[in-house]
């Protein structure tokens, strides 16, 4: 294969190309549905997160997913100060106060940042290991951990998955015994981002005799902790730049006052939280699918084939409006369930079913663009071969699809109960 720079396009180089149009993350212009959702402290808000993924982000995407890590703590602590890690956590412990929707604004803002790794590293510290303990946690525990993680001093993870329990969290076998005053804590944890780079995690285990659903709790548990070790960078397809690790827990003992809210709650803790886990997920993936699709509307607006734009064909054209529409009620989907769940109402349903969309959407928005790609869709040189690999991810992360399926199906009263063993 030649190299880039050997290739030309109607008498101009592909760099010169890809470096004018393909390679930016900007849309043209700011999407006309968000623009009308979001109020103006809204907006301000993402123009300041906009400035920080211009300036100190973007800049360096490139280099961290070479080399497999980004600096977190150096970007989270820019984002603390700015005050975009805790935009709905509690001001007393240097949050904004604000409710969900500033969070969501700031995912879809997020979005702009050109990979999958570093939202997806962000949202962990923000809407996976954070909002039960701002729910739930002791002031001892806030003042502890969320105040820092707000305040982007440190940075956090979230151990539930296992080897063993992925998306079936009842299944999970990490214990924590209470010995005295004392939680002694052994287990596995794995596919957990930022643990390299981890401060802290917010440990789902299971603490007491009871029912699967019952005997579990949210625990604080110090990475620097006696007996946690961090065994396994797992090397992963895509979302390069952002660190994953499998961690085993030998004998790690923490204060029992670690544990979040009650114990045997942290089930239905972590069940609570996955909804606006579910949610941000959405978020972030609109501007990635939107930017998917402006990018490769550029690029086919300047390729040729058979003597014209291939962007004139009609079954390209076509399609590519069926994906912007498919988008843009997603996001439509998006906002009821925001407004929803900022009324407190109960957003299990409507929230599952927008993550079951976006896993589905995104695989065919970033196959569908990188087949119009052709060739250059192959390559590493352009943007949506990252979000190719990238975006598969959340069709599997955060609740697979099959998953969303099966609570959809359970609020709509439709999922047969498991049969029961007969009576001898």
């Amino acid at each position: 294969m030649r190299p880039l720079s050997a290739l030309s396009l109607a008498g101009r180089s592909w760099t010169a190309v890809l470096s004018r149009d393909f390679h930016s993350t900007r849309v043209a212009t700011q999407n006309a549905m968000a623009h009308s959702y979001y109020e103006e402290e809204q907006k301000s808000m993402q123009k300041t997160a906009r400035k920080i993924i211009d300036n100190d982000i973007n800049p360096y995407v490139e280099e961290w997913e070479a080399s497999g890590m980004y600096p977190a703590k150096e970007v989270f602590k820019k984002l603390g100060d700015a005050g975009l890690l805790g935009v709905n956590k509690p001001v007393e412990y240097g949050g904004m106060g604000l409710d969900f929707k500033f969070s969501v604004a700031l995912n879809e803002e997020l979005g702009h940042i050109a990979c999958g790794g570093i939202p997806m590293s962000i949202a962990v510290q923000t809407d996976m290991a954070t909002p039960a303990l701002a729910r739930f946690g002791s002031d001892q525990l806030k003042r502890d951990y969320l105040q820092p993680s707000v305040l982007g001093d440190v940075v956090a993870c979230l151990g539930v998955s296992e080897p063993g329990s992925g998306s079936d969290v009842a299944a999970l076998q990490t214990t924590a015994k209470r010995i005295g005053d004392d939680l002694v804590i052994n287990g596995q944890k794995m596919w957990i981002t930022n643990a390299f780079q981890a401060d802290w995690m917010c440990l789902l285990a299971n603490t007491q005799d009871g029912p699967a659903h019952l005997n579990k709790s949210l625990i604080c548990v110090p990475m620097n902790t006696p007996g946690v070790h961090l065994t396994k960078k797992i090397d992963k397809m895509g979302m390069k730049s952002s660190d994953t690790a499998v961690i085993f827990l030998d004998d790690v003992r923490v204060p029992a006052k670690n544990i979040i809210g009650e114990p045997g709650m942290g089930f239905t803790y972590q069940m609570l939280q996955f909804q606006e886990e579910r949610l941000a997920c959405v978020a972030l993936a609109l501007t990635p699918m939107e930017t998917s699709i402006n990018q490769t509307i550029a690029y086919l607006k300047e390729r040729k084939a058979f003597g014209q734009p291939l962007i004139n064909n009609q079954y390209i054209h076509f399609r590519l409006a069926e994906l912007l529409t498919d988008v843009e009620m997603l996001r439509a989907g998006l906002y009821r369930a925001t407004e929803n769940h900022v009324a407190g109402e109960d957003v299990t349903q409507l929230a599952s079913m927008c993550k079951l969309k976006v896993g589905r959407l995104v695989r065919e928005v970033t196959d569908s663009c990188l087949q119009f790609w052709g060739g250059m869709g192959f390559t590493n040189d352009v943007l949506i071969s990252r979000m190719y690999r990238d975006m598969r991810l959340i069709s599997i992360g955060g609740g697979a699809d099959e998953v969303m399926l099966g609570i959809i199906c359970k609020t709509m009263g439709i999922l047969p109960k498991p049969n029961k063993p007969a009576k001898k």
